[in-house]
């Protein structure tokens, strides 16, 4: 499959192609172009036009275009979610459910980006100043924007960038994940087919090591829209220079689980919020920090649910948990795994490797302080730890780096309050795990889980810069 340059199918400068393979049985499903730097630069050149052309197209005809997109995403859905399937490892089931969401998230970008107000402003409340002017804000878009995507969710983290970006007149360069790049090229066939300008988007496929710099630090881009680790995170807002960033990056989520707890809830919140995607969910629940009282209650609960869940052939309608996204990153999960028993917890299920899979493992009794707590995962395993009270849990929650999803669980309303002032998270859930999203809502961290905020409004007004304009009258 080609890559895309302002309206252009074509190959590397250099001619240079890479096979995208399965990570469950290792087969090439296709092959893409190595982008190379002449590429990038050529990506950011169309886009400087295609930057003009959005700032002065009507929103009117930018909500059209998105809404054929979104349509052409949704008669596309079963090809999107079988792309996603074969390039990411990601269970059929767990495919159709992301591409499905693909046509609602352009939809909800059209409308956002139709709706830039500015407001009034008071300029007579300036004493002796202000009663002969007239003040107002205007948002307007920012111009080039660079999205920088990862490999777990390959249709909605691409659209949470790009649609709201051109939505709100922007021309976009999207740099996608090197492990899947086809679902991202065949989201941006739709908003091709749609009538988008050509200069409007680019994608370019390659390695982020070789074009991330050369998009990120050129002048000539306003906004930079990255999700991915944290290390790379903090290299962009190093190098990046003066611009809009919007970073969202790693995490390791607690889950508190009180003693007044609905344990059947909390449990099975857990054995699907831990494992989804085989783990490598940003929200996904990596640590439980239970109530002593309750904590063998709980992990009775816990292990059958969690030993149920189905492994196997991603493409099998009964699969519910694949490979990961390499044998590289397996092997790394496995090894934290061991590193967690070899230090004195018991791994009650699950923690064994075959190729890239895992399978679902549950650790109990992990010191709080240890790598498997403390360390971003991104696989299927979630770490237990016990507490004396509320007090230590939410203490032990906050003493990470992180601070991206929490969830508490509670039928107590004050402890519900209690813990969603006092939990540094930007996305807490009471009674539920963290894993848990909609497209509309705010999404970002605090801490080290980045800056900025995703969700279609959010990005919106992340994508949009504001200037005030005063209306200069006589004097009265």
């Amino acid at each position: 499959m080609e890559m895309l340059i302002a309206g252009n199918w074509r190959g590397a400068a250099d001619g240079r192609t890479e096979e995208v393979r399965s990570p469950f049985d290792g087969r090439t499903i296709d092959t893409v172009p190595v982008a190379t730097v002449q590429d990038a630069q050529a990506a950011l050149d169309r886009a400087e036009i295609g930057a003009h052309l959005q700032r002065t197209t009507p929103a009117h005809v930018r909500v059209d275009i998105l809404l054929r997109a979104a349509a052409l995403a949704d008669e596309r859905a079963e090809d999107i979610a079988q792309t996603i399937s074969a390039e990411s490892g990601k269970p059929i089931t767990e495919a159709r459910g992301e591409a499905s969401r693909s046509g609602n998230i352009i939809r909800l970008a059209a409308y956002e980006g139709s709706q830039l107000y500015g407001s009034t402003l008071p300029l007579d409340a300036n004493a002796g100043t202000g009663l002969d002017k007239i003040g107002f804000t205007l948002r307007q878009p920012v111009g080039i924007v660079v999205a920088i995507t990862p490999f777990n969710y390959p249709a909605l983290l691409v659209l949470h960038k790009i649609a709201p970006a051109l939505a709100a007149g922007n021309a976009v360069v999207l740099k996608p994940a090197r492990a899947t790049p086809l679902t991202a090229l065949k989201l941006a066939q739709c908003f091709v087919d749609a009538g988008l300008p050509p200069e409007a988007l680019s994608v370019i496929t390659g390695p982020g090591s070789s074009l991330g710099d050369v998009l990120v630090t050129d002048p000539r881009v306003r906004k930079v829209s990255f999700t991915g680790s944290t290390s790379i995170g903090t290299r962009i807002s190093s190098i990046a220079g003066v611009k809009k960033l919007s970073l969202e990056l790693g995490a390791s989520c607690p889950v508190i689980i009180l003693p007044d707890a609905d344990l059947e809830l909390a449990s099975t919140a857990v054995a699907a919020g831990g494992y989804v995607n085989a783990g490598q969910v940003c929200i996904s629940v990596q640590r439980v920090i239970v109530d002593r009282r309750v904590e063998k209650d709980f992990l009775d609960a816990l292990v059958p649910k969690v030993e149920a869940i189905a492994l196997g052939n991603p493409k099998e309608e009964d699969t519910r948990l694949g490979s990961l996204i390499s044998e590289e990153e397996a092997s790394r999960v496995h090894a934290s795994i061991l590193e967690a028993r070899h230090s004195g917890a018991r791994v009650l299920t699950g923690g064994d490797r075959d190729g890239a899979v895992v399978t679902p493992a549950v650790v109990a009794g992990v010191d709080p302080r240890s790598a498997l707590s403390r360390n971003e995962l991104f696989g299927p395993a979630v770490a237990v730890s016990s507490a004396p009270d509320m007090e230590s849990a939410i203490a032990m929650a906050n003493d990470n780096e992180y601070g991206l999803g929490a969830g508490i669980f509670t039928s107590d309303v004050a402890g519900a309050v209690q813990a969603m002032r006092q939990i540094d998270a930007g996305n807490i859930h009471i009674n539920w795990s963290p894993l848990w999203r909609a497209d509309l809502m705010p999404y970002g961290g605090l801490k080290g889980s980045g800056i900025g905020k995703e969700g279609v409004r959010s990005a919106v007004q992340e994508m949009t810069e504001e200037k005030t304009v005063v209306l200069h009258g006589r004097p009265w």
